[in-house]
C-alpha cells in the first residue's frame, strides 16, 4: 500500500529529467516553454490552475497538442494545509473535472501550491490517485525573479538522473524563467540528458 509522500526525484539509471511548469496556463509564457521544449525534442509537465485553465483552454489543448502532460495545482491556488478536508477535496476535484473535459485525460500527478503538505492532505491526494510532485531545485526560487544566473546556477547545482525541476510559466512576469530554462535545455542536452515527463519518469517506480 502507497504512503503519503512528496516525490522530489527518482533513483533512475537513465540519464533522463522531468521539467515541471506551476500556475499556468499563461498565453505569453507558456508557448515560448513549448517552443524551448521543442528545439531539444523534450517534454515537460505542466502543474495548471483550474481557474486559469478555464481563462485560457486554448493553450491548455496547445500543450496537450505538443505532447506535454498536464497536473494538477488546484483551481484557485490556495494552501491546502489551511483548509478543511472537504475544501481541500474539492480544490483537486474541480481541477480534475476541468483537465478531463479540455484533454480528454485525467490527471495522474498532483503538486500543492507552496509544496504546503501534510499527511491529511497527502491522504486525500492518494485517494484521487495522484503522486504527489515536489523539486530538487527549491532554492532556486524562479517565482522571486533572482536573476536569470541564480536561477541556471541553483538547478544545475542540483540536477542528476531522476532530478524533478520546478519552473514557473504563469502569474506573473516569467521573462527570467524563460531566458533561464533555454540556457539549461542547451547545457543539459550537452550532458546528454533526455528531457520526459513527470509520469514517463514515474514509470519504473
Amino acid at each position: 500500500m502507497k504512503t503519503w509522500e512528496l516525490l522530489h526525484e527518482v533513483d533512475t539509471q537513465r540519464k533522463e529529467i522531468a521539467l515541471t511548469f506551476d500556475d499556468g496556463p499563461c498565453p505569453i509564457y507558456t508557448p515560448q516553454i513549448v517552443s524551448l521544449l521543442a528545439e531539444v525534442s523534450g517534454k515537460g509537465t505542466f502543474f495548471m490552475i483550474g481557474e486559469e485553465m478555464e481563462a485560457h483552454s486554448d493553450v491548455v489543448r496547445s500543450v496537450v497538442d505538443a505532447g506535454h502532460e498536464i497536473g494538477n495545482h488546484t483551481f484557485s491556488h490556495p494552501a491546502l494545509t489551511n483548509l478543511s478536508v472537504e475544501q481541500c477535496r474539492a480544490e483537486l476535484e474541480r481541477t480534475d473535472a476541468l483537465i478531463h473535459e479540455l484533454t480528454g485525460r485525467r490527471p495522474l500527478v498532483f503538486r500543492p501550491p507552496y509544496m504546503a503538505y501534510n499527511e491529511e492532505v497527502g491522504n486525500i491526494s492518494l485517494e484521487a490517485g495522484y503522486r504527489a510532485i515536489g523539486a530538487v531545485n527549491g532554492e532556486a526560487r524562479d517565482w522571486d525573479q533572482p536573476g536569470v544566473g541564480h536561477i541556471v546556477e541553483k538547478s544545475m547545482e542540483t540536477t542528476r538522473s531522476g532530478s524533478i525541476l520546478l519552473f514557473h510559466d504563469g502569474w506573473g512576469d516569467r521573462s527570467q524563467t524563460v531566458e533561464a530554462v533555454g540556457v539549461l535545455l542547451r547545457a543539459w542536452s550537452e550532458q546528454g540528458y533526455r528531457f520526459v515527463t513527470v509520469s514517463e519518469l514515474l514509470a519504473d517506480r
